[in-house]
């Protein structure tokens, strides 16, 4: 593998080659939860990105064919123009700086909300998800397990009992049963105000779409209105919900069946199990992969995950073992830190 100073070194030269330019710079623009990161430059009075993606780590092909494919849906996603898949680079679109979560205010929330969706519909209707990677039992059941093993067990220091197991095994098994009872779809997996852009055509820009499965319709719409970086009024994410669900309606994709009921308690769960999921995955990122950047967003995850679970009498034991064992923590502070 290469050193970090080696792989700069590569990623610089092959900037400088593609664009020639032998004086320009790079910058770095972010990074994720992966191997991959993204570094700006500017020539010829354009700013481009450099993404950086470790064939051995992370292949850059599933972004390229995902890309290509939303693209050609109608999704505004960055361009690619140069690659090195056997180095793992690509010069793209800079997409710009204006992240929805900087962007979002009480103000701005409902068209920009509006646009996300928009597109959001536009990738439920028009992607074809059949040969993505099914986001079916065993990948739900093993995204929640991440959450006693790194939160409960790692983090609070508390091997769950066989009682509580119990509690633990009810609640997952409602939580899994909910959403593979849901119509199927294409699914970014981390549609949020962190991945989607305010751009000056086709709003919103769209990034990180790499991860894509084949799974529950709602799941997307939880990533975007139970954001784990910002948090609204529940009565206003579930006027958001509905406007939603009468999209898929108008559009075919649900039938009348499907209430506002239903419907919320679709997206309820499925965000449920996305916020079990993270409130483990966080703490993973710091004690096994050494990043503490995500630790500030716990508490907000933690609050989403009781605030939901209790708002269901069959996820009530399931809150009130998450509370027993939290209570009195600061949920941001980790041991060795």
């Amino acid at each position: 593998m290469q050193s970090i100073t080696d792989r700069a070194a590569a990623r610089l030269a092959w900037t400088r080659a593609v664009l020639g330019d032998h004086s320009l710079t790079l910058q770095s623009a972010s990074a994720d939860a992966s191997f991959r990161s993204y570094w700006r430059t500017h020539h010829d009075g354009r700013s481009w990105i450099v993404m950086d993606s470790p064939p051995a780590q992370e292949d850059p092909r599933p972004w390229l064919k995902i890309g290509q494919q939303l693209a050609a849906a109608g999704l505004h996603v960055p361009a690619v123009h140069a690659q090195d898949l056997e180095q793992g680079f690509l010069l793209i679109e800079d997409l710009g700086t204006r992240l929805y979560l900087n962007e979002l205010n009480v103000e701005s929330a409902d068209a920009l909300y509006g646009d996300a969706m928009d597109a959001l519909l536009r990738m439920q209707t028009r992607m074809d998800y059949r040969e993505l990677p099914p986001f079916d039992r065993d990948v739900l059941v093993r995204g929640l397990e991440v959450m006693p093993e790194w939160f409960l067990g790692r983090h609070l220091n508390h091997t769950p009992a066989c009682d509580e197991w119990d509690v633990l095994e009810a609640a997952f098994n409602v939580i899994v049963h909910n959403a593979l009872e849901q119509p199927r779809c294409f699914v970014h997996r981390d549609y949020h105000s962190r991945n989607l852009l305010v751009v000056e055509r086709d709003s919103p820009g769209v990034i990180d779409f790499q991860g894509a499965l084949a799974g529950p319709i709602t799941y997307d719409l939880a990533s975007l209105l139970r954001d784990a970086y910002i948090v609204w009024p529940r009565e206003r994410v579930e006027a958001w919900v509905e406007s939603y669900r009468q999209r898929l309606r108008h559009a075919g994709v649900i039938g009348e069946d499907i209430d506002s009921k239903r419907f919320l308690r679709w997206f309820d769960l499925t965000g449920l199990h996305r916020h079990v999921r993270v409130l483990g995955q966080f703490y993973r990122l710091w004690y096994r992969d050494g990043k503490p950047g995500y630790l500030a967003d716990v508490p907000r995850v933690y609050y989403y995950v009781v605030s939901v679970a209790r708002s269901y009498p069959e996820l009530a034991d399931f809150a009130a073992l998450i509370e027993r064992y939290a209570e009195g923590r600061d949920l941001t502070q980790v041991i060795g830190a």
